[in-house]
Order: C-alpha cells, then sequence, then structure tokens
C-alpha cells in the first residue's frame, strides 16, 4: 500500500488546514523581514546554494531564506514533509525530483501551486518541465538534470590504447583488456547499492530497447512473469557479470561505500566507475591528478548508447505557504542564466536554462551533457514504480552471488506488489 493511503486524503487535508489555523505567524520576524524556509536535497551544493540564498536578499532586503540541508534525500525528505503537511507547515520551496512518485502524489493532492502558466517557464529548454507534468499541470520547475553513466581515468585509457565502447561486446573487451593490462576496471560501492541503481536500469532498457519497455517487462507484467530465462534478463545478466570477472573490481569492494569509492577512482586505483553527474563534485573535490571523462551506458548497436536520469535540482512551491509571493520571486530568481551560471560552474551536470554557458567537449561530464535533453536521455524507471531500496539490495547481491534464479525472483517479489493495476 502506498504511504499515502495510509490515511484518507480528507483527513490529511482537513489536518491540514487544522495545522494552518495555529500557525498563521510562520515566517514573520520582529526586524519586519519574511523568512521563506527552502528544503534542499542536494546537500553536496548547499555552500553555493546558500550563497545564492544570500544574493537573492541583497536583491529582496525584504526576505531571508532560510536554507534547510535535508540528510539521506528521498526518505527522510518523505518522512519530514508529510510531518510538515500535518502540521499545517510545509516548507515555502521544496527540492523534489520531479520523477518522484512523491511529488506525483502530492501534487494531486493539492500540496503544491500550479507553475504552468509562471513566465520563468520559458527559461526552461526544449519544455523539459512539461515532461514531468501531472495531469496536464506543471508543479516543478527542473533547473538541471541528472544523468547515468561511466566515468573513466581518460589519461590512462589513452596511455592503453583504450577506447571509449559504444557497444556491449566492445564494454565487455575493454574490460577484459583492462584487466589483461593489471589494471582494474571498476571502483564499485558494495556497501551503497543505489550507486548501481542507474547501471541495472540502463542493461534493462539496453535489453529491452528503451525506458518504457523496460517497465513494461518489470512494471507492467502480469505478476511472476519475470523468469530467469527470459532474454531480457539473459542480456541483463550478461552486463551485470561485467563485474564479476575476476579482477574486475577494486578489493574489499562489497564493504566499500560512495566516498570510498570516490576517493579510490580518484587516486587512480581503478579505472572506471559507475555513477551519476552528481559524483563530479566528490570527484573533483579529491583533485585527482588525471583528466576525468564520462560515457554513456553502450548499447546492442552503435547509435543506441543512453543515459538515464530526471530533474535534479528542481523545486516545486507549497501551496499553503503564507508567503507565495516571496517564494515565487526565489524561483524566478533561479532560473536566470546568470543565477544558474554560478550554480553550474560548481555542480557541472546539464543545466535545463537557456542561457547558460556549458563547458565545452573536455568537460569531465561532457560525454553524457551530450544526451541531456534528448529522447536518449531516459527518466528514471522508477517514476513507475512505488520504492527502490529493495532494486538496490537485488542488484547488489546478483553480483555478489550471480545466482539468476534469485535475481528473478528477487525482482518478481519487489515488483508484484505493484501490480494490482495490472489487468
Amino acid at each position: 500500500m502506498k504511504w499515502y493511503k495510509k490515511m484518507s486524503l480528507a483527513a490529511i487535508t482537513g489536518l491540514s488546514l487544522l495545522g494552518l489555523s495555529a500557525c498563521s505567524s510562520q515566517g514573520e520576524s520582529t526586524d519586519g523581514k519574511v523568512t521563506i524556509e527552502y528544503f534542499n536535497q542536494k546537500g553536496e551544493m548547499v555552500d553555493t546554494l546558500r550563497e545564492i540564498a544570500k544574493d537573492f536578499e541583497k536583491e529582496n532586503p525584504n526576505v531571508h531564506v532560510k536554507v534547510v540541508n535535508v540528510p539521506n534525500a528521498g526518505e527522510v525528505l518523505k518522512t519530514r514533509v508529510l510531518a510538515r503537511v500535518l502540521a499545517g507547515d510545509v516548507p515555502d520551496v521544496v527540492n523534489i525530483y520531479p520523477q518522484s512518485i512523491e511529488l506525483q502524489e502530492w501534487a494531486k493532492a493539492g500540496y503544491f501551486e500550479d507553475l504552468s502558466n509562471k513566465d520563468y517557464l520559458k527559461r526552461v529548454k526544449n519544455h523539459y518541465a512539461d515532461k514531468y507534468a501531472i495531469d496536464g499541470k506543471i508543479y516543478n520547475i527542473p533547473y538541471t538534470a541528472n544523468a547515468y553513466g561511466i566515468y573513466y581515468n581518460k589519461d590512462k585509457f589513452k596511455e592503453l590504447g583504450l577506447k571509449v565502447p559504444e557497444t556491449w561486446e566492445e564494454f565487455e573487451e575493454l574490460v577484459d583488456k583492462i584487466i589483461a593490462k593489471g589494471e582494474t576496471p571498476f571502483a564499485i560501492a558494495g556497501a551503497d547499492t543505489w550507486t548501481l541503481n542507474g547501471y541495472h536500469q540502463l542493461a534493462l532498457a539496453t535489453s529491452t530497447g528503451g525506458g518504457k519497455e523496460a517497465n513494461d517487462y518489470l512494471r507492467f507484467s502480469k505478476p511472476n512473469a519475470i523468469k530467469s530465462s527470459d532474454s531480457v534478463l539473459k542480456d541483463d545478466f550478461r552486463l551485470l557479470d561485467l563485474f564479476r570477472k575476476k579482477g574486475a573490481m577494486q578489493t574489499n569492494w562489497q564493504g566499500a561505500g560512495y566516498t570510498d569509492v570516490v576517493g579510490a577512482f580518484a587516486r587512480g586505483d581503478a579505472l572506471m566507475t559507475p555513477n551519476g553527474s552528481w559524483a563530479i563534485t566528490a570527484i573533483n573535490a579529491q583533485d585527482p591528478k588525471f583528466n576525468v571523462g564520462t560515457f554513456p551506458f553502450p548499447g546492442k548497436q552503435k547509435g543506441q548508447s543512453l543515459t538515464i536520469g530526471a530533474g535534479d535540482l528542481a523545486w516545486s512551491i507549497s501551496s499553503s505557504s503564507k508567503h507565495k509571493k516571496e517564494a515565487n520571486a526565489f524561483v524566478e530568481y533561479m532560473s536566470r542564466p546568470e543565477v544558474m551560471q554560478k550554480y553550474y560552474d560548481v555542480d557541472g551536470s546539464p543545466t535545463a536554462i537557456e542561457g547558460v554557458k556549458e563547458a565545452g567537449s573536455d568537460a569531465p561530464l561532457a560525454g553524457l551533457a551530450e544526451l541531456a535533453f534528448t529522447d536518449r536521455h531516459l527518466v528514471w524507471l522508477a517514476q513507475d514504480w512505488t520504492s527502490e531500496s529493495d532494486f538496490y539490495t537485488l542488484t547488489g547481491n546478483y553480483i555478489t552471488t550471480g545466482n539468476k534464479e534469485d535475481m528473478a525472483k528477487a525482482l518478481n517479489a519487489f515488483f508484484n506488489p505493484m501490480k494490482a493495476d495490472v489487468e
């Protein structure tokens, strides 16, 4: 059962309204300034965001922006925002990922402002915000998008005569060549298997032919329809088995966390690491002594490589905010090209805002950015799921054991509860 169905919408709304009546002074201060609260999920960018908030305050001296950094992102944000809804005290502006089930459900429940007619949406490239419309309305402005792929050591690739792979076959050959040359292909975070989420989703998407096709197989098939003998899973095993080759991963990979993997890659202990565009900030902080590059997930054939992601820095406004004018001003301010330039220069993720000068073809994320906002930039498959954490677990379990039957059973156990709507 979805978390929000544990109590009726009417009950939640009623409690919210009752709470609001008790919070009429929210955001007022003794110095006459209005305080708006911003819930941030981009922990690695919080310092830059606080600088931007200060810049906004200089332009709007009667407004103070309280930036609240939310640890552990999704689940914590879900719990905290829901608690605040019930108390009638929702943050004015929330960084919430536009593909998330939370945004879809909360928007339908009336907790977020309809932004469809805001002029600042015209600054968004290729109508990207429309991609996440809910019942034809836009409740979220995506300023940047994340993209997932493979980071690699460009200098070592050049030294060893290695080429970026464009197909599965070339990817397999690359891993074998790296091992044969006495190097370690991958740095893998076995203790933080969420870092492999994009790899596994892309393996399934390239196996089936796309994101929709992958979810038709996984999410919208009949219960218990997933079999280890399926051609899709055979392809999936083939791609996951790249990690299982002898010598393909760093020593003690099972105990390695996200930070460990970033460090291992930045030190040159492994030539590649699968991760999202968000990792570049942490990698750069380690001051690697080589040029970093990225490439998208290879396809079955050339020209079929894919990346996956969604809106990353993406903001919604609370419909119960006492200061909607000021909240809208902050959201509009962030959409200005010169403001997003300051953010982009640190973050480096593909930006959806027109007018931001992005790095050239030699930039670390160029290999992923070239697919951003195209039809080869898939939205996270979990847009149609009700959870993700067990998917991370089953991915890690397969890399550890290689048990194909267990993988099929785990996938069925994960997706079966979601299939009540499958006829």
